[in-house]
């Protein structure tokens, strides 16, 4: 959901300014780093209540554990947030002025950050719910809460950005206040929902107040995976930060093409959830030996959907391009970076796949460390390839496939080697 947020605004501002552009590309990097705190501990909480459902399928009993866990996510977020929100006043204006160059860019990106920061209470909120519902694999409600998110988001992209309806054009102030209030939306359905649909047994009605020692084991879990999502997503900022130097148009061009990819990258972080969750739920069942096979049919089911998307955004990548921004300089320029991002996610589909079930087997503290390996070698690969060479945009792209494959690899040999049976969480 988060990634469509993205997706909607880059389209929306690819027709204001390459300024804009390349602005919401950096700060909503940033804000999306923030938000993977959020998102990591729910995330670790998802991975519990996979575990803890798998086990009371089993036995008949022990659903109640469940809410319980939904609400030490519940107190502990709402403090993250505010905490998150406190700090990013005033530490977000030096950050970003020392790693931008370009004063444009700052002015835009700190706007955007300023009016987006407030969204994170309700975006770390909504997080846990989806934790719960896809932990219990009860997944209708992400769809619907999908629709409602990025519609609102839509509508409020196109009254606030350009100022219809009797609003002020309010440029990219209006993109980050538009995600802002359509989180608020989101966290409002998933509470209606809850309330009208879900099962008791999950105890979820009952308001359970802060528990030390149930609050640390779901942490114990959670924080590793907490820190593998900040890392993983820094990877996008520490490219972009490359890329800015270059230049505001490649800025723009790179802002583009990554909303492009995140198109895919959807349907692959929805594939690699649900192997966290039913890895996490056959463990939990007793059933270990099944985790393979989970995976590989995971992994079928991603490459049926994802594959054929990526080679119709091959084939036409002028349209595709078209839909994010209507400067025909930017259209132009981002056509041959576009075809080698199709190529590097094709060739490395599967890792997001892998990391997600290396996770789902409660080994979050293993997630961490690969992603950490994988990431150091992405630095030294951006440094010469961007920084010393200085090479076009599209050469720049073959960091993420890069990226992707020292994942892959790590994974496979963790997950064959088996030492993961034993993890209690």
């Amino acid at each position: 959901m988060e990634e469509l947020l993205g997706i909607t605004d880059t389209a929306f501002l690819g027709r204001v300014g390459e300024i804009e552009l390349g602005a919401s590309a950096i700060a909503g990097v940033y804000f999306t780093i923030l938000y993977m705190l959020g998102f990591g501990f729910s995330i670790g909480v998802q991975i519990i209540i996979g575990r803890r459902n798998g086990e009371a399928s089993e036995s008949g009993e022990g659903y109640s554990s469940i809410g319980r866990v939904f609400w030490q996510g519940v107190w502990f977020l709402a403090g993250l947030a505010v905490l998150t929100m406190v700090l990013s006043y005033f530490l977000s204006p030096p950050i970003l002025s020392g790693v931008l160059q370009s004063d444009n860019i700052f002015k835009a990106a700190l706007v955007y950050v300023n009016w987006r920061i407030p969204g994170l209470l309700f975006a770390f909120m909504t997080a846990l719910f989806r934790a719960f519902y896809v932990g219990t694999r009860q997944t209708e409600s992400l769809t619907w809460n999908s629709i409602v998110l990025v519609g609102s988001n839509i509508f409020l992209d196109w009254v606030l950005i350009f100022g219809h309806l009797g609003a002020p054009a309010m440029g990219i102030k209006g993109a980050a206040l538009a995600s802002t209030i359509a989180e608020g939306i989101s966290l409002l359905f998933f509470m209606v929902w809850a309330f009208l649909t879900a099962d008791r047994k999950y105890g979820l009605q009952k308001v359970v107040g802060p528990v030390w020692s149930e609050l640390k084991r779901v942490f114990s879990t959670a924080s590793w995976v907490m820190a593998e999502y900040v890392l993983n997503v820094s990877v996008w900022l520490l490219f972009f930060l490359f890329i800015e130097h270059l230049g505001e148009e490649e800025l723009a061009i790179a802002n583009i093409v990554r909303s492009v990819s995140e198109v895919p990258f959807v349907f692959s972080a929805a594939f690699a959830s649900t192997a966290a969750t039913l890895v996490s739920n056959i463990i939990g069942e007793g059933h270990p030996e099944g985790v393979t096979t989970v995976i590989r049919r995971v992994l079928t089911l991603c490459a049926v959907t994802m594959l054929p998307i990526l080679l119709a955004f091959f084939l036409f990548p002028h349209w595709i391009i078209g839909l994010f921004t209507d400067i025909p300089s930017l259209v132009q320029s981002s056509v041959a970076t576009l075809k080698v991002m199709c190529v590097a996610a094709a060739v490395t589909l599967p890792w997001n796949v892998y990391l997600q079930s290396v996770a789902g087997t409660g080994n979050t503290r293993v997630c961490l460390r690969f992603d950490a390996v994988a990431l150091c070698i992405y630095a030294v690969y951006c440094t010469i390839v961007i920084g010393i060479l200085r090479s076009s945009i599209a050469v720049c792209w073959t960091a993420d496939g890069v990226y992707a494959l020292c994942i892959w690899i790590q994974c496979i040999i963790y997950i064959h080697r088996g030492k993961w049976r034993d993890k209690s969480i």
